[in-house]
């Protein structure tokens, strides 16, 4: 694994904190129980969902007195997002908000985000301060490979880092062998992009026959999509670079809720006197202690236009005490979620499984899909797996594959046919990578 090429406990590093990453943790939690007591009101007399759903309750803003008191609060869930497109989760009047996002809306119809000129101020503030924490620092050159538009992260990593003082070369997605000469020829000392596609860049370095430890890169920020501590050995090993993990979503802010300091890499910091963390058993929605594993719930404490009550994110994680922040509980890396799981006759699989066996080969580069079909009454798992060039040699690679495919079965407990394909052929995502296609039939 790479090594920082920054000092980041040098006395200026620790100066240049927010006064909340310097706070104590009962500081951090008199403050959490100050902004939940008004987030909760805010939300209760602006938006008449939360009006409606607290009152089916039957609890109310004024019976918030502890941190505590949040779990007699009802959940919030995607599809009331939806039931109120496009502006009816807003807490203010459309004309004070200065800028929505929404999702891609695949599934249905799109999540619509709403900002107020303080929200943007306070999204910038999160993201400067994620940055700072991935290495970055003022005057260094930043690549933002995340798309920009209606999706959050390339305008969210953008004000983050003009906040920071950085110089920002907004590229967004796509246009991978353009990606790879203005690295070359800009030198940007750090990239935010999805893990998936540095892959997709790290192919481009390679065919040009351009060596990637030599590029000037020093810190990547990569976030999105859940990836695992093997891909950021392969990413780190590749470019002679450190890479941190980012966490976001729209409906809480878009990137900088939470981020992986470099000092560290022992998961991400959240910025708790900004979002306020949960994770609850996905099954009864019972909060669970820290250091439990369960799904993610998370409540905005200062957003105006769009606040959120206890957002059921569907992410997987746990909660642990802060380290390079001792005030800032971290949450464990995102590697699975509640929504993306793979039930394969009866045993619960997520994709980042499947990712760790392959990374762990030295002929598979990374990219790869699932296909799930039935035969009869049985389901059926394929991964296609792609070789690295340097190890194709048009045969299959059928032992290496049933090597695999033998693995999976000894540790999952699944049987999957994993089948190597030659080099570039499968499909490269510009944005989140999707791996899983399900071809059963609907019931």
């Amino acid at each position: 694994m790479a090594t920082a090429k920054l000092k980041v406990k040098d006395s200026s590093y620790h100066a240049e904190l927010d006064a909340a990453e310097r706070a104590s943790r009962d500081e951090i939690m008199a403050l959490q129980t100050r902004r939940l007591a008004w987030s909760l009101k805010h939300a209760y007399d602006n938006v008449a969902h939360y009006k409606k759903a607290f009152d089916a309750a039957g609890v109310h803003p004024s019976d918030f007195k502890q941190l505590s008191d949040l779990a007699k609060f009802p959940f919030t869930v995607k599809t009331d997002l939806r039931d109120n497109y496009p502006f009816n989760m807003f807490a203010v009047p459309r004309e004070q908000m200065v800028r929505v996002h929404a999702s891609s809306g695949t599934t249905g119809k799109p999540i619509v985000v709403g900002y107020t000129r303080a929200d943007i101020d306070t999204w910038a503030d999160v993201m400067a301060r994620s940055i700072r924490a991935a290495g970055g620092r003022t005057g260094m050159l930043m690549h933002n490979a995340y798309g920009y538009g209606l999706f959050t992260g390339g305008l969210g990593a953008h004000y983050g880092a003009e906040r920071l003082g950085c110089t920002v070369v907004p590229i967004s997605g796509g246009m991978t062998e353009r990606q790879v000469q203005i690295i070359n020829d800009f030198k940007p000392d750090i990239i935010t992009v999805t893990p998936s596609y540095m892959l997709a860049i790290l192919d481009e370095f390679k065919r040009q026959g351009l060596d990637p430890r030599k590029s000037s890169l020093k810190f990547g920020i990569f976030g999105a999509e859940p990836w695992t501590n093997a891909m950021r050995v392969e990413i780190e090993q590749a470019f002679d670079m450190d890479a941190t993990d980012i966490y976001g979503l729209s409906e809480v802010i878009g990137p900088g809720v939470a981020q992986e300091c470099v000092e560290t890499k022992d998961g991400l910091h959240i910025w708790e006197d900004h979002f306020y963390p949960e994770v609850i058993d996905p099954v009864t929605g019972a909060v669970l202690p820290d250091g439990e594993k369960g799904e993610l719930v998370f409540t905005s404490l200062t957003k105006e236009a769009f606040p959120i009550i206890r957002y059921r994110t569907r992410d997987l994680t746990r909660l642990l005490p802060g380290t390079a922040r001792p005030g800032m509980r971290r949450m464990e890396k995102v590697t699975g979620r509640s929504d993306d799981m793979i039930i394969l006759r009866g045993v619960n699989v997520f994709p980042t499984q499947i990712e760790e066996a392959l990374l762990a080969t030295d002929w598979c580069g990374g990219h790869f899909i699932i296909e799930l079909t039935r035969e009869g009454r049985m389901d059926e798992m394929t991964v296609l797996a792609e070789a690295r060039p340097e190890s194709w040699d048009g045969s299959g690679l059928v032992a290496h594959a049933d090597k695999v495919a033998a693995f999976i079965k000894n540790t999952i407990g699944i049987t999957a046919v994993v089948k190597a394909v030659a080099p570039e052929t499968l499909e490269r995502s510009l944005g989140k990578a999707k791996r899983v296609y399900d071809k059963r039939p609907k019931a």
